[in-house]
């Protein structure tokens, strides 16, 4: 592929005039030359240059640095665990960033303990604040890691285990109020190895203090297979993600907002007129076309906490619409953005947005629903290849991971549905995650999930 090409997508009425023999494809993406300018400003910040290290193809001007690897020594003597995942960046003291990391691995997966062989590290913390102790003589290994980083020195200040004892800590997200919700993509229950359900999310606060939270899984969220949270500040409502082929969208309302282990309502998204839509666009005709704005309803899911893995089923039998593998989310421009990674006629992933009613989760919104829209979905390689994690920068791009079969990036979607490349994996064919700007806009981290790498990225960043 020519890194060097620039790809936008048609969308919407302000593209409709002189292209509408073109968007009679629904505006599932059309590459178009070397750069498109808008105005005086490019898209995007040009050709990707090859990495001489081999590990991140970037824009000139842009560099990189890896602050964390998997199997490095941390300042609680314990070890990084592998698979890192998503995360999000949070204001520390004098300046510094404070990273959450998730890392998405299993009981039993002993290589990316961060307890090392045989749980030797173990007598290091105070396992009672371990979630999940096992049965077959080791904990599991799933959980946070924090990261302390000085964005003016570029060094990491301190590094230590925050969760422990859960498992698939895939993606989740960032509260308003400053704390990290962290989510379980699985539906296990009590078996040969675990000791404890699991399906859940948990709340990690952003310190610079060593140490583990006390693991409490936000029952009320429901149990499921979690991907992503995105709370809306103005509500304090949480939307939820979950990573299945027919998954559906899920709000929490919380019964006081910010505190969320006191209870609230689990909801499921429901296209209203249209029960039981499939959003997947996997025909020939797509049922529903980039751009259309289509109002919602949500209706209440029980038996949240069944240990059967069919809540989904239930919701969609209910009504609710379903979604190819919902995954990343993120609040950003009023809206929640979120990916679904196989969605699309070809399968390559769409991006969607919802915009909250002005009176969301109160029975006004009757009158004044929420809006779905399909944002984009280009059905071309050279675009996106499966969006998974993303996030909304500060001057309004979504910057979105790449998780394909074959060589994966960062990739830069405009307001207004035009698509950039970023960086490339130039190291393996690993997924991106856990892409999230430092509060003082300068740095771009984000993981290369195996062999388990952290990158700071810094570069010409445009501004708001």
């Amino acid at each position: 592929m020519d890194l060097s090409r620039r790809h936008f997508l048609l969308r919407g009425s302000a593209f409709a005039m002189g292209f509408a023999g073109l968007q009679s494809a629904f505006g599932r993406g059309l590459p178009f030359g070397d750069m498109l300018a808008r105005g005086d400003e490019a898209v995007g910040y040009g050709p990707l240059i090859p990495d001489p290290a081999g590990v991140l193809d970037l824009p000139r001007g842009f560099s990189y640095r890896v602050i964390s690897r998997a199997g490095e020594e941390m300042d609680d003597g314990l070890i990084v665990p592998g698979r890192h995942d998503g995360m999000a960046a949070f204001p520390g003291p004098d300046g510094t960033t404070i990273l959450v990391r998730n890392h998405e691995t299993d009981i039993g997966w002993e290589q990316f303990s961060p307890f090392g062989p045989g749980g030797g590290r173990l007598s290091k913390i105070d396992v009672s604040r371990i979630y999940d102790r096992g049965r077959g003589g080791q904990p599991a290994f799933g959980g946070t890691t924090t990261v302390v980083y000085n964005t003016e020195t570029g060094r990491v200040e301190k590094h230590y285990l925050s969760l422990a004892g859960t498992v698939y800590n895939c993606a989740g997200g960032p509260t308003p109020w400053g704390t990290w919700l962290t989510c379980e993509e699985t539906a296990r229950t009590k078996d040969a190895q675990c000791d404890q359900d699991h399906g859940w999310v948990f709340e990690v606060e952003p310190t610079t203090t060593a140490k583990l939270q006390e693991p409490k899984p936000i029952r009320a969220m429901g149990r499921f297979r979690h991907e992503a949270v995105a709370v809306d500040p103005k509500s304090g409502v949480c939307y939820l993600s979950e990573d299945m082929p027919d998954g559906l969208l899920y709000r929490y309302i919380p019964t006081e907002p910010g505190k969320l282990l006191r209870g609230g309502r689990l909801q499921a998204l429901k296209v209203r007129g249209s029960p039981s839509l499939i959003t997947d666009n996997h025909g020939a005709t797509p049922d529903v076309p980039v751009g259309a704005k289509l109002e919602v309803e949500w209706i209440d899911v029980d038996d949240i906490e069944a240990p059967k893995d069919d809540l989904r089923h239930r919701g969609f039998a209910a009504g609710a619409t379903r979604f190819a593998r919902t995954e990343g989310m993120w609040y950003g421009r009023e809206s929640v953005f979120f990916a679904c990674t196989t969605g699309g006629h070809a399968q390559l992933g769409q991006i969607w947005r919802y915009t909250p009613s002005p009176v969301e989760g109160t029975p006004g919104e009757s009158q004044q629903p929420g809006i779905l829209e399909l944002f984009v979905e280009p059905n071309d390689a050279t675009m996106i290849k499966n969006a998974d994690n993303l996030t909304v920068s500060g001057w309004g791009d979504l910057i979105v991971c790449e998780d394909s079969p074959k060589m994966n990036g960062l990739v830069g979607v405009t307001p207004r549905g035009e698509i950039y490349r970023l960086a490339n994996n130039a190291l393996n064919d690993a997924e991106f995650a856990g892409a999230t700007f430092s509060p003082d806009g300068s740095t771009l981290f984000c993981n290369i999930q195996t062999p388990g790498l952290t990158l700071a990225i810094t570069g010409p960043w445009k501004r708001a």
